[in-house]
C-alpha cells in the first residue's frame, strides 16, 4: 500500500489556489456585463480550476474503465457516478424512462438550463490490460471499454463542478443537468429520454465523446441514423430425423431472411449499412427449432431511407415466413436519428478548444501509440498534435454512410453539439480490444483533462452569454428545423430492451470484480495491475 502524502498536499493547495483565482475574477462585473477581456480572465480561472482536479480526472477515468460494463447493465458505473454527483450537491432522478441504470442529475435553479451527456457502456470481448501494446486481456472473453466510454462522463462532471463553483461564488442563476447515454452501443435509450420529455425544458445540450482528435462540428450529413430490429420466427418442433416433415423450422426462416437481405444488398444505396447477427438459432441439431431470431441494424442517412430499409426488412421476414410456413414478429431494440448539430454553439466551442490546445504527449505516450499501430498493421504515426479545424458540413447528397449515435434524437429537440476530446490513439478499428489500450493511461488522462477544460468553457458561455443562446436558438428554428420535422422511429408500444447483455455480465461479473480499481491503495490503475508504462514488444 502506498500513501502519496506530498502529491495529495500539492493537489489540495492547487485546488485552493484555483478556487481563489476563480473567485477573484468577477468582483467588478456581473456575468451579463462582462467585456471580452473579463470573460477571458474568467476562462483562464476556470481552466485552472479544472487543472486542479487532475487527480480526480485520473481516478474517475480509471475507476469506470475497471468496471467495463455492457449496455443496460452499467450498475457499478451509474452507482459510482451518481455518488460523486450527490456528494457535490446534485439531486438525482434514478431509473428514468424505465431504465434501471439511467438517471438525470440536476443542480442550480433558473435559466438557462444546460444538459451535459456522455455514454457509459462498454464493448463485448474487449477486455484488455491498459498500457499494453498487444492483445493481452485481463479476462479472456470478458467485456471492456473498447471504445472509451469510460471517459466522457469524467469530462462532463469535472467541467460541471468547476462551473458550479463559479456560479456559487458569484450568486448566479442557471441549472446544470447531467445524464448518461445508457446502452449507446445498442442505440438503446436516448430516443426514450426524448419521448418521455426529459429535454423539454432544456435550452442546450453539450455532449462529449472520446476521440483521437480535439474538435467539434456543426450541421448534418455525417454518418447514419438507424433502427435496430429483432425478427422472431415461430414454427413447430419435431424430431429432426424421426419425423422432420412434422416440423416447421424457425431457423429456416431466419436463414432465408438472411439470404434474401444479402441478395438485396446489391440493389441498395451506397449509403446504407445493413448488418445482423443470429441471436437464437435453436437448441440442438436433432430438434427442429420452433423459435429462432435474427437482429438487424438498418442504417441510412435520413428518416425516409431508414424507414424504407426497415420496410424491406419486414418484406424479407414476410417472405421467409411464407417459404418456411412459420409466423413472425418484430421487436425494436433501439433507434437513432441522424444528428444535426448547432452552428453557433460549435463555433463558440471551437474557439474554446483553440484556447486549450492539444495535450503535450510524452515519449512514453508516443511509444505506446506507435507500438500499437504497428501491432495492428497500420502506419505508426503516433498521436495527433494539432486540433481539428472546424469545417462546413459535407453535402448530404454525397454522404456515403457510416456509424450512428442516438445523440441525433436529442439534437432534434434542443440545440446540441458533440465535443470530441483526444483520449485515444489514431487509426484503430473501433469496437475492438485495441481501443481499450490507451483508456486508463496518461494518454486518456491528458485527453480527458483537456476535454474537461474545453467543456467547462462551453458550459460557462452557454450559462452566461445571452447572445450565444439567442444565436443557437435562431439556427435551430430558422435553419435546422425550418424544413425538417422529427418523427420518432420508436413505435408507441416499444420499450427499452433492458434485458440485453444480462447473461454476458452474469457470466463475467464475479471475475471482473477482482480487477476493480482501488484508489485508496494505488495511485493509478496501471500501478494496481503492475503494468510498466508502456509495455511494448
Amino acid at each position: 500500500m502506498k500513501i502519496h502524502k506530498n502529491s495529495t498536499c500539492r493537489r489540495v493547495v492547487s485546488t485552493l489556489c484555483g478556487l481563489s483565482l476563480l473567485a477573484a475574477t468577477m468582483l467588478s462585473a456581473t456575468a451579463a456585463e462582462m467585456s471580452k477581456s473579463q470573460r477571458l480572465k474568467v476562462k483562464k480561472a476556470l481552466v485552472e480550476a479544472v487543472q486542479s482536479k487532475a487527480k480526480q480526472v485520473q481516478v474517475m477515468n480509471d475507476m469506470i474503465f475497471s468496471f467495463g460494463e455492457l449496455g443496460f447493465q452499467e450498475f457499478e458505473t451509474s452507482a459510482y457516478l451518481t455518488k460523486v454527483l450527490k456528494q457535490n450537491g446534485f439531486s438525482i432522478e434514478s431509473g428514468i424512462s424505465g431504465i434501471p441504470t439511467a438517471w438525470m442529475a440536476s443542480w442550480g435553479e433558473g435559466e438557462p438550463v444546460i444538459a451535459l451527456g456522455s455514454d457509459i457502456d462498454g464493448i463485448p470481448k474487449a477486455s484488455q490490460k491498459p498500457g499494453v501494446a498487444y492483445h493481452d486481456p485481463l479476462i479472456e472473453g470478458a467485456p471492456g471499454h473498447g471504445e472509451g466510454h469510460n471517459s466522457g462522463q469524467v469530462v462532463n462532471i469535472i467541467a460541471a463542478l468547476a462551473v458550479k463553483e463559479y456560479l456559487q461564488a458569484h450568486g448566479l442563476k442557471g441549472t446544470i443537468k447531467i445524464w448518461p447515454g445508457v446502452a449507446e452501443e445498442q442505440l438503446g435509450t436516448k430516443a426514450y429520454y426524448v419521448r418521455d420529455g426529459y429535454f423539454k425544458d432544456v435550452d442546450a445540450v453539450l455532449f462529449s465523446h472520446v476521440a483521437n482528435e480535439f474538435g467539434t462540428s456543426w450541421g448534418g450529413g455525417r454518418g447514419n441514423g438507424l433502427v435496430s430490429v429483432q425478427y422472431n420466427f415461430f414454427g413447430e418442433s419435431a424430431h429432426s430425423a424421426g419425423a422432420p416433415w412434422r416440423g416447421r423450422s424457425a431457423l429456416d426462416a431466419v436463414e432465408l431472411m438472411d439470404i434474401g437481405m444479402n441478395y438485396r444488398r446489391e440493389h441498395l444505396r451506397l449509403s446504407q449499412r445493413t448488418h445482423s447477427i443470429i441471436v437464437d438459432g435453436g437448441d440442438q441439431p436433432n430438434v427442429v427449432p420452433s423459435k429462432a431470431s435474427i437482429w438487424y441494424f438498418f442504417r441510412e442517412t435520413d428518416y425516409p431511407h431508414i424507414k424504407e430499409l426497415w420496410d424491406i426488412g419486414d418484406k424479407m421476414a414476410e417472405g421467409a415466413s411464407l417459404m418456411s410456413n412459420t409466423t413472425w414478429s418484430s421487436t425494436v431494440l433501439g433507434s437513432a436519428w441522424p444528428g444535426h448539430f448547432n452552428k453557433a454553439i460549435a463555433e463558440d466551442a471551437y474557439e474554446n478548444i483553440k484556447l486549450i490546445g492539444m495535450p503535450k504527449w510524452s515519449d512514453n505516450d508516443i511509444a505506446l501509440a506507435k507500438a500499437l499501430q504497428t501491432e495492428i498493421g497500420v502506419e505508426p504515426e503516433g498521436l495527433n498534435t494539432k486540433i481539428k479545424e472546424l469545417s462546413d458540413p459535407p453535402d448530404p447528397e454525397k454522404n456515403t454512410g457510416g456509424g450512428s449515435d442516438d445523440i441525433g434524437d436529442i439534437s432534434w429537440q434542443v440545440p446540441t453539439i458533440t465535443l470530441r476530446y483526444p483520449a485515444n490513439i489514431p487509426n484503430l478499428p473501433g469496437h475492438n480490444w485495441s481501443n481499450s489500450v490507451a483508456m486508463a493511461t496518461p494518454i486518456a488522462h491528458k485527453g480527458v483533462l483537456a476535454g474537461a477544460k474545453a467543456q467547462a468553457l462551453n458550459l460557462f458561455d452557454l450559462l452566461t452569454d445571452k447572445s450565444l443562446m439567442k444565436a443557437a436558438q435562431i439556427y435551430y428554428t430558422e435553419v435546422q428545423t425550418k424544413g425538417a420535422k422529427y418523427t420518432p422511429l420508436l413505435r408507441e408500444d416499444d420499450s427499452p430492451a433492458i434485458h440485453l447483455n444480462k447473461q454476458i455480465m452474469a457470466t463475467y461479473k464475479s471475475q471482473m470484480e477482482k480487477f476493480y480499481y482501488d484508489p485508496d491503495k494505488y495511485d493509478t490503475y496501471l500501478e494496481q495491475l503492475g503494468i510498466t508504462y508502456p509495455t511494448v514488444k
